[in-house]
């Protein structure tokens, strides 16, 4: 492993001017963003939306200029050498961006040339038999579905081989056959020396790949570790259950409600108890209990809402006694 990093943000930040005539303030998109990526890490980048993790990504991929700070990709500056820095890098973007005159095949044969990479047609069979387009190689970008769209937009990140690739969503609103098929393939180039750098919504991707974590809130860094060392922080065990009506305001104060599945965190057996029969209490009938270990997206969580999160985002606390399901919640510090 390089003791150059794979990526170098030192001291990002990222201003947006309002119109001229606003009398909006400018819009701070990043605000001093510092963090290295090792050469050959697989990478976390995770924050709500509005974080700035695309913008971070849009600055590394020396489509924006940071307002301060520099970005590094192996050594080159991703503005003062971008040519060397772009060469470094595959980026998977969000939006589905291609050409409609050309086939996949063509597509990736001239994305290949805009690297003055040439005669790598076993290479391009490679990403397309790993990403499931072989039946579609010379079918024209247009008629592809959106699944297919997306497998091409990985397929063009990886066709001059980048020791450095980027996945900007890389998953969103894609079937589960494509998610499995994608990460086989990114984690066999991980295993082979590839820097990976992600971002996603889906955190159990996140926590099943990813060796280290930086979490964003409103343009910072608000927690940087491994993900063992993360999910160490999260102590509590997490009561999950299901319920047919919506919860009592003091309990659902507590919870993570999604739909009829409700969330406690639940330190010890004593906390379960109460909850449940708080729940009882309130007349509500409880369906698939179970107690699983805090994971990735309970961390996220509680990071988010210590860092001026909503407040219902995390569990606080269980209710005192099964007999005072309405006394007030106890609020984890």
């Amino acid at each position: 492993m390089s003791s150059i990093p794979a990526i170098s943000f030192q001291s990002v930040s990222k201003t947006y001017p309002c119109p001229r005539g606003s009398q909006h303030p400018p819009v701070q998109a990043l605000d001093g963003i510092s963090l290295d990526v090792a050469s050959g890490e697989f990478f976390g980048l995770l924050g709500p939306n509005g974080a700035g993790k695309t913008t971070l990504i849009t600055i590394l991929a020396g489509l924006a200029r940071a307002s301060l700070g520099r970005v590094l990709v192996n050594g080159c500056d991703v503005q003062t050498d971008y040519a060397r820095a772009r060469r470094n890098l595959g980026v998977v973007p969000q939006e589905l961006v291609f050409d409609p005159f050309f086939n996949v095949r063509e597509a990736l044969r001239f994305q290949s040339g805009y690297f003055g990479v040439a005669h790598n047609d076993d290479w391009i069979e490679e990403i397309l038999h790993c990403l499931g387009l072989t039946d579609k190689a010379n079918a024209n970008s247009r008629s592809l579905s959106g699944g297919m769209k997306r497998r091409m937009l990985v397929a063009l990140a990886l066709v001059h081989k980048p020791p450095v690739i980027v996945l900007d969503e890389p998953t969103a609103g894609v079937d589960v056959e494509l998610r499995q098929t994608l990460w086989q393939f990114i984690a066999r180039l991980n295993q082979q020396g590839h820097t990976v750098l992600l971002t996603t919504h889906y955190l159990e991707e996140a926590e099943a790949l990813c060796s280290r974590i930086a979490m964003l809130k409103t343009g910072r860094v608000v927690a940087l570790d491994s993900t063992s060392a993360l999910l160490s922080t999260a102590a509590s065990n997490v009561l999950c259950f299901k319920v047919d009506a919506d919860l009592p305001p003091d309990l659902a104060f507590n919870a993570r409600v999604t739909g009829r599945a409700v969330q406690f965190a639940a330190p010890d057996a004593l906390s379960v108890e109460n909850y449940l029969a708080a729940v009882r209490q309130a007349g509500l009938v409880i369906h698939d209990i179970e107690i699983r270990r805090a994971d990735l997206e309970d961390v996220f969580l509680n990071v988010m809402r210590q860092h001026g999160g909503p407040p219902t985002d995390e569990p606080r606390g269980p209710p005192s006694s099964p007999s005072s399901p309405s006394s007030p919640p106890k609020v984890a510090p």
